[in-house]
């Protein structure tokens, strides 16, 4: 259009903005912003939403600001994509300054605005803000209980912090204790993230049949908690059936973080040859990492329960797939320690050398002279 003389408008500048963020083109959308500061279009609010956009999803957020403080009339739209930018760049604390900017600016704040300030105070734990945000949307937004996305970062928020009571009482909006039916399974895989997080499994297997109860269909983020937590309580049995109705019943694929999860249960529970017949007949599909990982687990629950024979067989399956990594070694040479077997340290330890491989120096830092502030 450009070449041929044909008028560019802002919505065939806007349209070619959003083709070049699908595309990750960045040589293309800097092309496009040099057109767009020449003509003038930045004066266009939603050509400079369009750029600030662009620039947020390839995640450039020095260009995005940049942007953002250009534009003249500034609107909502265009600090929910900076907000969205600072999001998915994990850049917690700047999202949460542009939100307080946001008044100051003369920028209301919607349903989006509300949704990213609340990731952002899970990110940083920020209880205080996320209160704040909390109140600022139950006087703003009338029917908050029909917000079920809100809600379920209400949930995630407070239990983050440690929270599990207000957590609790926001999953329990609407008054669902006295009849009505929470239908939507975000909100009960959010209240069950919860109880996960914060160690009360036995929380996490009552909501779960209490879920089934009320006939809300789990997805497989609810049953990778539930499982997790029959491994955390000793409940074999009952993580196993679970483990075998997802599938069954529900007609859920299996992931790796299922089989990971079904793999720490045995192990907790000292049925070490259950799970090594598990990891032997998991399907990895050419994913070597997530191999390496489950026979290093079971290499450790090994250590732990001294089951030698089991644990060299754990590490010649995870060797044979990465020879060089030193992760194994060590977990051998620590189960060899701990069971007095010094020869076979030695000839471990000639391997090692020989192969010229070497253990990671760690190390910590404090920063002295920074302070913490507070909110």
């Amino acid at each position: 259009m450009h070449c041929n003389g044909v008028y560019l408008d802002s919505y065939a500048l806007c349209s070619s903005l959003k083709s070049a963020s699908c595309l990750k083109s960045v040589c293309h959308g800097k092309m496009m912003h040099a057109y767009v500061e020449k003509s003038g279009w930045l004066a266009s609010v939603f050509v400079g939403s369009a750029l600030v956009d662009f620039y947020a999803k390839l995640l450039c957020m020095n260009d995005a600001e940049n942007v953002f403080d250009e534009i003249p009339v500034k609107n909502t739209v265009c600090a929910n994509a900076l907000m969205s930018g600072y999001a998915e760049a994990k850049m917690w604390d700047q999202g949460i300054q542009l939100v307080r900017r946001m008044p100051a600016l003369g920028l209301a704040v919607d349903n989006f605005t509300l949704s990213t300030a609340l990731r952002a105070c899970s990110g940083l734990c920020a209880l205080e803000f996320g209160k704040q945000v909390h109140a600022n949307i139950i006087r703003s937004i009338i029917d908050v209980g029909d917000d079920v996305f809100l809600r379920s970062l209400l949930i995630e928020m407070y239990g983050k912090c440690g929270l599990v009571d207000s957590a609790k009482r926001v999953f329990y909006m609407m008054g669902y204790e006295v009849g009505e039916r929470q239908s939507d399974v975000v909100l009960w895989t959010s209240m069950l993230g919860v109880y996960g997080r914060n160690g009360n499994y036995i929380e996490v297997i009552r909501l779960f049949k209490t879920m089934l109860m009320e006939g809300i269909r789990p997805d497989g983020v609810a049953f990778l908690t539930v499982i997790s937590a029959c491994g955390h309580t000793g409940q074999v049995d009952i993580g196993m059936e679970y483990f075998e109705s997802m599938t069954r019943d529900y007609g859920l694929v299996a992931s790796q973080e299922h089989y990971s999860c079904l793999v720490d249960l045995l192990c907790r529970a000292g049925e070490l040859e259950r799970a090594c017949k598990l990891v032997s007949e998991m399907p990895f599909t050419g994913d070597e990492s997530c191999a390496i990982s489950m026979w290093g687990a079971l290499l450790s629950a090994c250590n732990e329960c001294g089951n030698v024979n089991l644990g060299k067989l754990a590490a010649q399956r995870a060797l044979e797939l990465e020879p060089d990594n030193v992760g194994v070694y060590i977990l051998l040479s620590n189960m060899f320690a701990r069971n007095g077997m010094w020869a076979e340290i030695e000839q471990l330890r000639e391997s090692i050398k020989q192969k010229g491989l070497k253990k990671d120096i760690g190390w910590s830092c404090i920063d002295a002279a920074s302070s913490v502030r507070g909110e």
